[in-house]
């Protein structure tokens, strides 16, 4: 048996959503796009969406909506992917890295007041593998300090954090989406940026295609449709109406993918949860996860992986913590020494597969082959 470590969800709804953008001869950001923000808009429950070509684009322009500066830090958890690190450099601002929780992987909040300086701007925490961060004791941090809460919800689609759909915390500045090939709503590339904020919505709208004030959508709409005048110095980071087009589509499956992941993880939990040797990460009961991602931590991680390869069972590893990458590790010549619990996160975490078409027959074939991995 041969099991990928994702597998998209692609349906005849998917190909004819995109065969018919293709044939209705707009294919850039345009109606569909529209359509999708407008979607999202009201799924989240937020006044404003604007879809980007990456999470990445929409943390970059999320940090410009609230003004980051040369010299400024963001405090980020060490345990992300390395974008949401990489954001903020392009600022000529700094990464301030702060250590996880053992038990969840999300950014410990206790350890962030002895990080905040004066130079302090913003905090982006990381919702690991879907499970919403401690927001409350965030939004009071960033109330005391005078920061900017900016959500990383790479994850977190479809996510809640004590009955609030992720999204729409009202005390959090913007939130960012990502919709790459493997997460829980997959377009290919893609992502977006919401808020209840007006003007971080209009400053990320124009920001997204050059700084031009009028998109060519709205200007094929209106009259001296040419006309546009650039305002702000922006980036080329707009969607398209082909990732758009499959985002409205997979946008109405979510509670269907989600219960499928859902009963994938509760499955593997019930498995592993009274093993010898595996160690499951927590769920919070006030807080609903997507279900991304399924951690697991053993030791002899590396060897773990190499046997489940060789019986057919690809798995992964999130992540490599940013204090570990040479070029963030020189630059800012960040210590391993003070971030432990990432480091033995690290060294132990392995992601096994869960995505919404795995059979059942698949599900049990990776529990089986775990357990015999484990007892060599």
């Amino acid at each position: 048996m041969r099991i990928p470590f994702h597998k998209a969800h692609i349906t005849e709804d998917e190909v004819n959503a995109v065969s018919n953008t293709i044939r209705s001869g707009w294919l850039t950001m345009g109606p569909k796009t529209a359509e999708f923000e407008e979607n999202f808009k009201h799924y989240i429950g937020c006044q404003y969406a604007v879809s980007l070509n990456s999470a990445t684009a929409a943390l970059h322009l999320a940090l410009k909506a609230v003004n980051l500066q040369q010299g400024d830090e963001v405090i980020i958890p060490t345990n992300t992917f390395i974008a949401t690190a990489e954001v903020i450099t392009y600022f000529n601002a700094t990464p301030v890295l702060c250590d996880i929780e053992e038990s969840t992987h999300n950014i410990d909040v206790k350890k962030i007041p002895k990080l905040i300086t004066p130079k302090t701007k913003a905090i982006i925490p990381v919702h690991f593998a879907g499970q919403p961060c401690d927001m409350d004791e965030l939004h009071e941090l960033a109330n005391q300090h005078d920061l900017k809460i900016i959500e990383d919800a790479a994850h977190a689609i479809p996510s809640s954090y004590k009955g609030t759909v992720i999204g729409n915390l009202k005390k959090t500045a913007i939130t960012c989406f990502s919709f790459y090939a493997t997460k829980t709503l997959a377009t290919g590339e893609g992502g977006m940026a919401v808020t209840n904020n007006e003007t971080y919505a209009a400053k990320i709208t124009t920001n997204r295609l050059h700084g031009i004030n009028r998109d060519v959508w709205k200007r094929d709409q209106g009259k001296a449709g040419w006309k546009y005048d650039v305002i702000d110095n922006g980036c080329k980071y707009n969607s398209t109406d082909l990732s758009s087009a499959l985002g409205i589509v997979q946008l109405n499956k979510q509670q269907y993918l989600k219960d499928k992941r859902s009963h994938i993880a509760h499955r593997y939990t019930e498995a592993f949860k009274n093993m010898k040797g595996i160690q499951i990460v927590e769920q919070k009961e006030d807080r609903e996860s997507s279900y991304h991602l399924y951690v697991i931590k053993i030791d002899n991680r590396d060897k773990i992986i190499n046997i489940l390869k060789d019986n057919g069972i690809n798995c992964s590893v999130h992540f490599i913590p940013v204090h570990l990458h040479s070029y963030y590790k020189n630059k800012f010549n960040y210590q391993s020494e003070n971030y432990p619990v990432s480091n033995e996160v690290y060294k132990k975490s392995l992601s096994l597969p869960i995505y919404p078409d795995m059979t059942p027959e698949e599900i049990e074939y990776v529990i089986s082959q775990v357990k015999q991995a484990l007892g060599r």
